[in-house]
């Protein structure tokens, strides 16, 4: 199985457009070593031929660009066969309405995702308009295959973030995919939102990469900034930082490779020199890049 890191942080991208913090300025004025990386977003494949993308982002046109196996072939054929989405937030799922032009666009999500992209942001409805859109159900806990040599297993991640579209309850609102190699046997876990690990430990057991929440270095990372007065949590992510944060309970989990994505514009792990980015690979975990392969 091979995994393509398309785009490495969150909503907005880095620098945000519309943002001066310190990463932001770091990355525009080259002040500090740093990277631009667009909106998150994953392709996988099971013979690098035939692709997936996990989430849409508003980046992938450029995405598909700098990466030559997702360009298209002969006349208008393309590797890109569907697209996984853990939830209905715009910046995972704006990049379906870019994609309107082919001959047809294949959808896996839950139900709550899809009554939220058709009733919601109606999203769905839109590209329909423009072409076909398959969906495929996609229910929590249960097996799937997706292309010969590469199925997956799709799993609830529970979230107290109010929905700004249909019901704050509903299960499958958000979710993580366990991605598996069927010729090997080993398996990829794409967790790019969570609120807390405890619900979701036993997924990561026995995986040989784990991709994750990397939004925020601090809780109070945006309110410190002057940015907003929400917490990480309060948005839906768990912190890298602090001793309830996901570093101090995931580095000790014996996973080859813990990456964090989905990392926010305002999180000094981007910054290569910084004393966050040091701790973090001190304690044997990576921060995404765009264009980072991965073989598992």
């Amino acid at each position: 199985m091979w995994i393509r890191v398309l785009g490495s942080a969150a909503g907005g991208g880095f620098p945000q457009w519309n943002c001066d913090c310190p990463c932001c300025r770091a990355v525009r004025d080259g002040s500090r070593p740093c990277r631009p990386r667009t909106q998150s977003s994953v392709a996988v494949s099971a013979d690098r031929r035939h692709w997936f993308l996990l989430n849409a982002s508003p980046d992938v046109l450029t995405q598909i660009e700098a990466f030559p196996a997702l360009r298209p072939r002969a006349g208008r054929t393309t590797p890109l066969q569907g697209v996984l989405l853990t939830d209905a937030e715009l910046d995972h799922t704006l990049g379906l309405l870019l994609l309107r032009e082919g001959r047809g666009v294949d959808v896996h999500c839950t139900e709550a995702v899809r009554s939220t992209l058709a009733d919601g942001t109606a999203i769905l409805r839109t590209l329909e308009a423009y072409c076909p859109v398959r969906w495929h159900p996609v229910v929590p806990d249960a097996e799937a295959t997706l292309t010969d040599g590469l199925s997956f297993r799709a799993f609830d991640v529970p979230t107290s973030k109010p929905a700004r579209f249909g019901s704050s309850t509903e299960k499958g609102r958000v979710v993580g995919y366990r991605l598996t190699d069927e010729r090997t046997g080993r398996t990829a876990v794409h967790l790019p939102v969570v609120q807390a690990l405890t619900p979701v430990r036993d997924q990561l057991e026995g995986c040989s990469c784990l991709l994750v929440d990397g939004t925020c270095w601090s809780d109070d990372e945006l309110i410190a900034l002057g940015l907003a007065q929400k917490t990480s949590r309060d948005m839906g992510h768990l912190p890298i930082d602090g001793p309830s944060g996901s570093l101090v309970q995931l580095a000790p989990l014996p996973i080859p490779r813990k990456i964090y994505i989905h990392v926010n514009n305002t999180n000094p792990v981007l910054l290569d020199d910084s004393r966050e980015r040091r701790i973090v690979e001190d304690h044997g975990m990576e921060v995404a890049v765009d264009g980072m392969e991965i073989q598992i």
